[in-house]
């Protein structure tokens, strides 16, 4: 471990270039909030200081305190050492312009049908006012909920997770955003406790992983709830009780939107009857589909 008492740091920007050369020696792995080195050794520093997390340039050259110099070597160690994943380390995660509080109860916040919510689930969607009733399962951290109440200002959200504990995580984010009325928690194994409704948007970023997959997760990712990310032999265990209950849950033009990763080939093995729409996202045209309900077995 760096010697925290006798260092040669100064400034900002020293402790940021060590920070990368010590996690790219590392071998760290990235992809829980930061897809990069300097993204996440710049992040770990700015939040550790209490600075914006959108002016790293003008804090680079601005000499730091030793007691702060020894808080950042301490953060950069543990990542280092530990590879907990730096959401775990600051409680913190984002989503776009949303920040969620995490811990190691949850998976860290990462969805590709996060980048899709801002537009109004568009084209697919074409009057979000008219959304008035939306179930999303597995949440997590609750932060799809939140992101779909804030998006569709009429909507109810009934949401679901298995794991108590990670609805308490949820909780506290709904709260912090004020949406108690508009989103109901239920621990749920996906529709074994939810109201017996109609919805017309049924959404989910279920755990996916294959199993042969899981077997080889770095271990930033052990870090992480293994339920929330095992999703069986193909991947595809929860995804097909998802499928299955969806149509009797779903209004006629009701639509299901899942996220399954990398898991295509697997998905489209699994249900070679279905006729998926592939949505598109930042990550290619592969990690989401979407079914309407009359597409439903």
């Amino acid at each position: 471990m760096f010697n925290t008492i006798n260092h040669p740091f100064t400034t900002l920007r020293d402790v940021l270039r060590y920070a990368v050369s010590r996690f790219t020696a590392a071998k760290l792995v990235f992809g829980q909030g930061s897809s990069n080195v300097l993204d996440e050794a710049a992040y770990l520093m700015l939040h550790t200081l209490h600075l914006p997390l959108d002016n790293l340039e003008i804090y680079l050259d601005a000499k730091l305190l030793p007691a702060e110099i020894g808080a950042l070597l301490k953060v950069i160690e543990r990542r280092a050492t530990e590879r907990v994943p730096a959401a775990y380390i600051t409680n913190e995660a984002w989503l776009g312009t949303y920040q969620f509080y995490v811990d190691e109860r949850v998976i860290v916040p990462r969805s590709f049908i996060a980048e899709l919510i801002p537009s109004y689930l568009s084209p697919w969607v074409t009057d979000p006012d008219s959304i008035t009733e939306i179930l999303e399962l597995c949440t997590g951290s609750g932060c799809l909920p939140i992101m779909l109440a804030d998006a569709f200002p009429a909507a109810h959200v009934d949401t679901a997770d298995i794991s108590a504990d990670a609805l308490e995580v949820a909780r506290r984010n709904v709260d912090t955003y004020g949406l108690q009325e508009r989103i109901t928690l239920h621990q749920s194994d996906l529709y074994s406790q939810v109201p017996q409704k109609k919805y017309q948007l049924i959404i989910s970023n279920p755990p996916y992983v294959n199993s042969e997959s899981m077997s080889k997760l770095p271990q930033e990712y052990l870090h992480e709830p293994q339920i929330a990310l095992g999703g069986g032999t193909d991947g595809m265990d929860l995804v097909r009780t998802i499928i299955a209950g969806a149509r009797e849950r779903l209004t006629p033009d009701g639509i299901l939107m899942v996220e399954i990763g990398h898991e295509r080939a697997f998905a489209e093995a699994a249900f070679p009857e279905l006729d998926f729409t592939w949505v598109s996202t930042s990550a290619g045209d592969d990690m989401v589909f979407l079914l309407t309900a009359d597409q439903l077995p």
